[in-house]
Parts: C-alpha cells; sequence; structure tokens
C-alpha cells in the first residue's frame, strides 16, 4: 500500500501490487482473497487506530460511540449488536463513562435493564471521529470511483464472518 502523505505506512504492511502486476494475481498468498482481506484489513485497522489516537479512543470505543449516535439502545442489544461478551462491553462502557462520553441508567419500566445513551461530549466525539475515518476512508479507496466503492461496501457487507450462527446451509444457499 502506497504511504499516506504525510504519515507513514504501518511497519507491518507489505506492498500491494498494482492493477496491472499479473505475478501476484495467480501465485502465492495474494491469489487467496481472504488473505488478501486480512493482510488489507490489518493495514486499515493500523491507519484507523493511527487516525483516532488525537481523540483517544480506540477503534471498538468509536464504534460504539458510533451506534450510540443512533439513539439509546438497551445494554443487551448494544451488546448483541457488536456482538460482543457482556464483560467485554461493561469494560467498553466503563472506558467511555470515564471519559464523559456515555451514560448508563436503569431503565424506569425495567429495573434490571441498563439504558446505554450517548452524552453531549459523546456526540462532539463522534462527529470528530466520523471525519477521522473519512480521511482514512478517502485515502484508502482513492483510486476507486464512487460506484465501485458502494460495490466493494455491498460485497463486503455479505462477506459471513461469523462462525456457525444460525445457518447451517451450504454456504451456496440463502439463510
Amino acid at each position: 500500500m502506497a504511504r499516506r502523505p504525510g504519515g507513514t505506512a504501518p511497519a507491518t504492511s507489505t506492498p500491494v501490487s498494482s492493477p496491472g502486476d499479473d505475478a501476484c494475481e495467480s501465485a502465492g498468498p495474494e491469489s487467496r482473497l481472504s488473505l488478501l482481506l486480512a493482510r488489507h484489513g490489518g493495514v486499515t485497522e493500523a491507519w484507523i487506530r493511527e487516525a483516532l489516537t488525537a481523540s483517544g479512543v480506540t477503534p471498538r470505543h468509536a464504534i460504539v460511540l458510533m451506534h450510540l449516535d443512533g439513539g439509546q439502545l438497551g445494554q443487551r442489544d448494544l451488546g448483541a449488536r457488536l456482538s460482543v461478551d457482556p464483560s467485554v462491553l461493561v469494560a467498553l462502557l466503563n472506558a467511555l463513562e470515564d471519559r464523559d462520553l456515555v451514560r448508563r441508567r436503569r431503565d424506569p419500566a425495567d429495573r434490571r435493564r441498563h439504558i446505554v445513551e450517548i452524552t453531549e461530549a459523546g456526540a462532539a466525539a463522534v462527529t470528530k471521529l466520523d471525519a477521522a475515518i473519512g480521511r482514512v476512508e478517502d485515502e484508502l479507496f482513492a483510486d476507486l470511483n464512487p460506484q465501485e466503492r458502494d460495490t466493494l461496501h455491498s460485497l463486503l457487507a455479505r462477506v459471513r464472518t461469523a462462525h456457525g450462527g444460525a445457518c447451517d446451509a451450504a454456504p451456496s444457499t440463502d439463510c
């Protein structure tokens, strides 16, 4: 991957072949789509971490805040959306609550249920986080036109990333 202007590529990144480089398309790990996706994912994660460093939040914190930016959620519902263990969610929320970015409170209708909501400071942070992530995306996908970006988004949204799950059918059938 090309070095970013004003920054450096992570030390673990390796150059990505150019569109006309047929050597990598037919042999080696680059011929395996999953390995290519993993490498790009690692580079992307490193760049996002770097972009979020100034805000003091991790990518996981940013994802929590972005989910809550759409409105309050029950703590269990939030955990399900994030696909994280409840103990992991509590640790994430504790860190965000310590920084006054989220607030938890008991549901008045069901005292066993906790409601999680973003604070004003959290909403302001989301605006900054979204802009930082947008800059990373603009750089990562600079060689793709808007239609290609939409196609990539659509295809990646269909990639199965959970083992097992509700669908035990063959991969070629719909779940």
